[in-house]
């Protein structure tokens, strides 16, 4: 028998399933994960895919010539930005008035280091032309066992649940950060004693 859950790919003692909760969003997701992200057990954009049933996950670096990527791209009827906080980076308000008036809408997210982001974009021709969207700049992120260049360095999940939040404020996205401080938690359980405070705390 294999040690690893089948639906969300982590070790069976580290299961993310039982926090899971399917959530509807009419804003679709497309999360390009970079290969060195695919199996790290604090990955977190494995929990905004099995919450959200219309989101896409790929796994790649250059995907520039990703056929499914660039058939989505080339559907007609829907809008398409990148969250990625390029110099020329609308605010999400004026994404959020935007959308009101055209309807659907897919935002892609970049699920890597922001070094190994920053490349994936660079070599992705086809995200090039799209416009960026980046979240407001006083959110704090709570990703306290991955080290991040500033505090308000988000996960992929935290810049997910803030997107969809505020571009979906009728709705309640808040199971997604509850999974999220779960499988944190269970983390950080399994750590040696000291280790979390040495390492992590108040870096």
């Amino acid at each position: 028998m294999s040690r690893y859950c089948s639906r969300c790919g982590k070790a069976k003692k580290a299961c993310l399933c039982q926090w899971i909760r399917a959530l509807p969003a009419d804003t679709e997701l497309i999360i390009l994960q970079h290969p060195s992200e695919e199996h790290r057990p604090l990955g977190s954009a494995r929990i905004l895919s099995l919450s959200l049933a219309n989101s896409r996950s790929f796994i790649g670096e250059d995907f520039t010539h990703h056929q499914e990527l660039n058939h989505l791209l080339c559907e007609e009827g829907y809008q398409h930005w990148l969250l990625y906080p390029s110099d020329k980076a609308y605010p999400l308000s004026d994404l959020t008035q935007k959308n009101a008036a055209t309807g659907k809408l897919r935002v892609i997210l970049l699920d890597g280091t922001w070094k190994k982001a920053f490349k994936m974009w660079q070599l992705s021709s086809n995200l090039h032309a799209l416009p960026c969207v980046k979240l407001p700049d006083n959110l704090v992120g709570n990703y306290v066992i991955r080290k991040a260049p500033s505090e308000n360095s988000l996960s992929t999940l935290e810049a997910g649940y803030h997107l969809l939040s505020l571009l979906e404020p009728q709705r309640d996205f808040t199971p997604l950060l509850t999974a999220f401080h779960n499988m944190i938690e269970f983390q950080i359980a399994q750590m040696p004693p000291g280790v979390f405070e040495q390492n992590y705390r108040k870096r």
